[in-house]
């Protein structure tokens, strides 16, 4: 294996924890198409793992979890953990990220949607505005809308990107879980400024990929990506 923690295996990736995740390419960027759930640094530290709320609210350091503190193998592989910002802070000397690859930033997110757009992935297949959500979300995980176009809407036509958006859900800074298979938050590498960092953010009820800003202490999913 690699020494910088993961490895490129026939299309997938393998973690320092022996993850395998797949990969999806999407215009000129490579996208793994599950969650991060890896809970080690690429050279074998661990990522300081935060079941309990308190510790989690007053935690301004890297942290990880999983959704509900789930114990569960089958719900972490398909949920992923949640990681507070600090894990992706590019100025963290520690890295979840193998050479080549990266967490995105928010340029990177920009660059995504504008490509689904320009490629006629919105799900009026317009080229214009943003109504991607559907194209990116798995077809299933997600609490149902009734509204065409919505992510939870007829998802049988979801995921024509091959992204795989799952609904994992989110864990607020405060240390509560909240909105399984209503949404799914993924962090950016990129600082909003103070507090907070950007994030993107699927929800069932909206048909747009939508840039949203968390606070660092909350718990988000990752997606890595490469160009190529």
């Amino acid at each position: 294996m690699s020494n910088h923690g993961m490895t490129e295996q026939n299309g997938c990736l393998v973690d320092k924890d022996e993850n395998s995740y797949n990969t999806v390419i999407i215009g000129r960027q490579e996208w793994t198409i599950e969650n991060l759930r890896v809970t080690h640094y690429n050279d074998g530290t661990p990522i300081a793992y935060f079941p309990d709320s308190r510790k989690w609210q007053g935690r301004p350091f890297p942290a990880y979890c999983y959704f509900n503190n789930t114990s569960n193998d089958y719900i972490i592989k398909v949920f992923g953990a949640l990681y507070n910002w600090f894990v992706v802070n590019p100025s963290n000397p520690k890295k979840i990220a193998p050479e080549g690859w990266r967490v995105p930033t928010n340029d990177d997110w920009r660059d995504l949607e504008r490509y689904l757009v320009e490629k006629g992935h919105n799900w009026d297949r317009s080229k214009s505005g943003n109504k991607v959500a559907k194209s990116m979300a798995t077809k299933l995980g997600w609490s149902l809308s009734k509204v065409h176009g919505e992510t939870g809407c007829e998802s049988k036509s979801n995921n024509a990107s091959g992204f795989s958006g799952f609904p994992g859900g989110y864990r607020f800074y405060n240390g509560i879980f909240d909105f399984d298979g209503n949404s799914g938050y993924w962090w950016s590498s990129t600082e909003s400024g103070g507090a907070d960092a950007i994030g993107r953010t699927l929800f069932c009820n909206r048909e747009e990929l939508i840039v949203r800003n968390a606070n660092k202490r909350s718990g988000l999913s990752i997606r890595l990506m490469r160009d190529i």
